[in-house]
């Protein structure tokens, strides 16, 4: 009798080669047991924590995750600070807008890739610090956008009394 296992396509698939599990801890990419690296697959708090890149902000110092937490919350105010846009003036060439619009929107994109991969560790200190970054800076924006439209309604308002 043949176990020959076949793909979807009636093709014949090699058979799978049994190895046993592994010894060293899951995630550990280097060939030292000491140093060993864990992604988290759910939401979990702590400053053990690596943020984009490897060591940072390092394992033994929590003072460089409150400050990565102060840097995250920061990079999520810019980018809802650079949603906005420049305003154009009039006198610029097509050109010269086109390319600072297009400069703007380039650094905004990778500000905010930045943000979202951060969040992607799965930290809830970094979860937090950024979404109050956002909600900040939305704030801002809108704030100041209501300032401007107020100012331009009617300036003989501000004279009443």
């Amino acid at each position: 009798m043949s176990h020959e296992v076949h793909d979807e396509g009636g093709m014949p698939m090699p058979p799978m080669a049994m190895t046993p599990p592994s010894t060293k801890p899951m995630g550990d990419l280097s060939n030292t047991s000491d140093s060993s690296m864990i992604m988290n697959k759910s939401l979990y708090w702590g400053n053990d924590v690596i943020i984009l890149f490897s060591g940072w902000p390092g394992h033994d110092h929590p003072g460089m995750y409150v400050l990565s937490l102060a840097f995250l919350f920061l990079l999520a105010i810019a980018v809802e600070i650079l949603s906005v846009g420049p305003t154009l003036k009039p006198t610029a060439t097509p050109l010269v807008s086109g390319v600072t619009q297009t400069g703007i929107y380039a650094l905004r994109t990778v500000l905010a890739y930045l943000v979202m991969l951060s969040v992607m560790s799965f930290n809830v200190g970094v979860l937090i610090a950024v979404v109050a970054g956002h909600a900040l800076g939305f704030f801002v924006v809108k704030v100041r956008a209501l300032n401007h439209l107020a100012s331009q309604a009617d300036p003989t308002d501000s004279l009443k009394v």
